[in-house]
């Protein structure tokens, strides 16, 4: 077999393109776009995965007697309420929002401000530093004047490379020391700015700077994606009973479900897969059809020696074996030289810094697994009819040819 492929070899390396050129369209094509959902997953949860935002406002439909355009004000006692009552639910802050005047040193920035619980930072996929922590309970407790930063705050402050855990800021006069800065995240979407550009600190502290009472917005999530719906029906149930409200009044307190956007995302970059995966397998065919006829033509230059052979004893099963594992083999050489030159461009894109754009490519256990099964598969059936047609000649009309 192998003098058989060296000898042609213009014939054997069309055979061995066509395979290597179908392997690395299967498994490229469906690790850019697992690397590219799995990028999508990330700069979308840069906001928070699976939670809700919510406004209160102002109602818009009559309720107990009470007429529409009431302004639904809500405090840190209905935040710990709902905390309380709500089963589905798996955490909950307020946030209570300014624009102070911060000051170090000689700059002086004005600084969106955010007054947040400890679960703030959980909920919303803000993750410290080394070296810093994010608000605890204790501050929240005490109404310690601490502040966390954000990543691009931090440097506009302190400058590249400073490290500004424990210095002290003040805010509107007020000293706070800093605690942490924020790990850099990647984030596409917000409601009010992004975290890099904004300090947070315990809610307690900033109602006693300011003097407000009502929450801006809140967060919360529930215990589960699957029950989210159930948490945002007890969130409303239990704020429109206790401020008297219409709970299917949407106006009253808006909400913007994040979840909404995960199942899309889901369920668009799955069809943009299956569709990079079939594209893929049709050149992957493509391939296996000129194997097939390579094998064909194979097939007409030995059919003397087909006839040779059986004549002097040779088995049907021998014949149809030989030119099936010929088949094979060649498409398995195919196919591990296109896996290995997906493997080493997957790894080229990191290097070039592509991967913020369209995500890390690898060629995942699943990847492998159906790269390999097309490939024996497709390998299988360009083998099987030209070993069939071999296996099926009469020695004596072969031997004539």
């Amino acid at each position: 077999m192998v003098r058989d492929l060296l000898s042609q070899r213009l014939r054997t390396f069309l055979t061995l393109f066509g395979i290597v050129w179908g392997t690395v369209a299967v498994s490229l094509l469906l690790a850019f776009g697992e690397g590219f959902h799995r990028q999508v997953r990330v700069t979308s949860a840069g906001l928070g995965e699976n939670i809700c935002i919510a406004w209160p406002s102002l109602t818009s439909i009559p309720f107990e007697g009470l007429g529409k355009g009431r302004r639904i004000r809500l405090s840190e006692d209905d935040m710990l309420l709902v905390g309380e009552k709500a089963e589905h639910l798996d955490g909950i802050s307020g946030e209570y929002t300014a624009s102070l005047k911060s000051t170090w040193g000689t700059k002086t920035l004005a600084v969106d401000v955010s007054g947040v619980s400890p679960v703030f930072g959980d909920l919303r996929n803000i993750i410290p530093a080394a070296g810093g922590r994010f608000v605890n309970d204790l501050d929240e407790a005490l109404q310690r004047r601490v502040v966390f930063l954000g990543d691009a705050l931090a440097v506009n402050f302190f400058g590249a490379g400073v490290d500004p855990v424990g210095k002290t800021l003040l805010m509107r006069g007020s000293p706070f020391v800093v605690i942490g800065v924020m790990k850099t995240k990647t984030q596409d979407s917000s409601y009010s700015g992004r975290d890099k550009d904004k300090a947070f600190v315990p809610g307690s502290a900033l109602r006693a700077l300011t003097g407000d009472k009502f929450v801006d917005n809140f967060i919360f999530k529930a215990k589960s994606s699957l029950d989210t719906e159930k948490a945002k029906a007890e969130v409303l149930e239990i704020l429109a009973r206790k401020h008297r409200f219409d709970p299917k009044d949407k106006e009253a307190l808006g909400i913007w479900d994040t979840t909404e956007m995960f199942q899309f995302l889901d369920t668009f970059m799955i069809g943009f897969r299956l569709f990079l995966g079939i594209v893929g397998c049709f050149t992957l065919i493509v391939g296996g059809i000129g194997v097939s006829n390579i094998m064909n033509v194979v097939v007409e230059e030995r059919t003397r020696e087909i006839g040779i052979k059986m004549a002097l004893g040779a088995r049907t099963q021998w014949v149809l074996g030989q030119f099936m594992f010929e088949t094979l083999t060649v498409t398995a050489f195919g196919g591990a030289i296109g896996l290995g030159i997906s493997a080493a461009i997957c790894r080229l894109v990191p290097v070039f810094g592509l991967s913020e754009f369209i995500g890390t490519p690898a060629i995942s256990p699943f990847v492998g697994t159906l790269t390999a099964g097309l490939l024996g598969v497709i390998g299988f059936l360009a083998g099987w009819f030209p070993a069939r047609e071999a296996a099926g000649l009469d020695p004596v009309v072969a031997m004539k040819l």
